[in-house]
């Protein structure tokens, strides 16, 4: 279980909140407004009044013992650099920041915080990918144009072999794994049978994602 703060219990805030509690881990919520305060406080590890802006507030909250701290002030830009200045002179290392500009980006870039988060474009992008790739149910990007994907196995390539989809092609994405029911294979063998609703898990790049796309509808 992990320790994480989470400052501004707007939507994004307490909706990050309310899922990390859910998988088990440990949150701090902190807002200025009372009202979302009291409203989060029985379903939060702890809730807290604080004027994020004040350099005293911030030390007062002990977040040097927290794992992640994640800056989720909605449009008060000045109140979420200056949380992050104060965060920064802590000397706390994990900051995911939220963004509302690319002139914020730009900031919260050169103070060094460790993620920058546009929700609206990530999660444009996320239906963006849903609707271009339906079979893909998940993707987690890693950087340099490479990803790894969660891929549903379709009626159509039940007792197709990987061979048959991947053709020995060394540019293919590699799969890292199967999940079959209750059952995961790791790096399974080029002759496995697929059978429909298996979850391939495979990492590649865009253009080799792409590529083979086509192949899994």
């Amino acid at each position: 279980m992990a320790q994480f703060a989470v400052i501004g219990l707007g939507r994004f805030g307490s909706a990050a909140s309310l899922e990390l509690m859910r998988m088990g881990h440990s949150v701090l919520g902190v807002d200025v407004d009372p009202k979302l305060v009291d409203k989060y406080a029985d379903r939060l590890t702890r809730a807290v009044i604080a004027d994020v802006s004040d350099s005293a507030a911030v030390e007062e909250l002990g977040l040097q013992n927290y794992d992640v701290v994640l800056v989720a002030i909605g449009e008060d830009v000045q109140a979420s650099l200056l949380c992050v200045v104060h965060l920064k002179t802590l000397g706390i290392d994990s900051i995911w920041v939220k963004a509302s500009s690319n002139a914020e980006h730009l900031i919260l870039n050169k103070l060094g915080v460790t993620r920058i988060i546009h929700p609206e474009e990530e999660m444009g992008a996320r239906v963006a990918q849903a609707l271009s790739y339906p079979m893909v149910d998940d993707y987690i990007p890693l950087g340099n144009g490479e990803f790894v994907v969660e891929i549903r196995v379709s009626e159509r390539l039940a007792g197709k072999t990987l061979t048959n989809i991947l053709k020995n092609d060394p540019r293919a994405p590699k799969v890292l794994l199967i999940k079959q029911r209750s059952q995961a294979t790791v790096h399974p063998p080029d002759d496995f049978v697929l059978q429909a609703n298996d979850i391939l898990v495979m990492f590649g790049t865009l253009e080799s994602l792409r590529a083979l796309a086509p192949s899994l509808v």
